[in-house]
């Protein structure tokens, strides 16, 4: 799929075996594994998915053809922590989203996160959506709290979940 933003395109990619050398070189030394999952770990999600037929999608950013960025929405599956309002229904889990250093607060991972929403909406069906935002991490929570997401009360270790309901 290509979006196209200030006669810029932005692409985005199934994450394979193929482009992960790519992906890994994604300059994001400064957010701590901690904050978001690396690019192998989200390989590893990804393969599990594919080999259970979970639904979602692992994508690669392009702006350009160069890659800046990974996201991993998808199916959730159940865990202990998560907050009881969605623990009686189907929702999606955001994982390892992450965008290079370079290319952060030019609008381009809006575009990536509500075009990945959209496109699973679509397939999918429509669901609610969750995700952790490590606590230390306040350029994200806002970030997705722009988005429609809400802090909730309930966390796992160092993540706060935030919840974002279909519009």
């Amino acid at each position: 799929m290509k979006i196209k933003v200030k006669a810029m395109t932005i692409t985005l990619e199934e994450l394979s075996h193929d482009n992960y050398p790519e992906a890994r070189a994604i300059d994001r030394d400064d957010v701590p594994e901690s904050y978001v999952d690396t690019v192998a770990t989200l390989l590893e999600l990804t393969d599990y998915g594919v080999e259970h037929r979970c639904i979602g999608h692992t994508f690669l950013a392009r702006l350009d053809g160069k890659c800046i960025g990974t996201i991993l929405l998808g199916e959730a599956i159940p865990w202990e922590t998560d907050p009881p309002q969605v623990k009686s229904e189907p929702f999606y889990r955001l994982m390892g989203f992450v965008i290079d250093k370079a290319c952060r607060n030019k609008g381009y991972g809006g575009i990536i996160l509500e075009e990945t929403v959209e496109r699973l909406y679509r397939e999918s069906g429509v669901r609610p959506i969750v995700l952790g935002c490590h606590r230390d991490n306040k350029k994200a929570a806002r970030f997705y709290e722009k988005h429609g997401f809400v802090k909730t009360e309930y966390s796992e270790g160092d993540d706060i979940y935030y919840l974002r309901y279909p519009v």
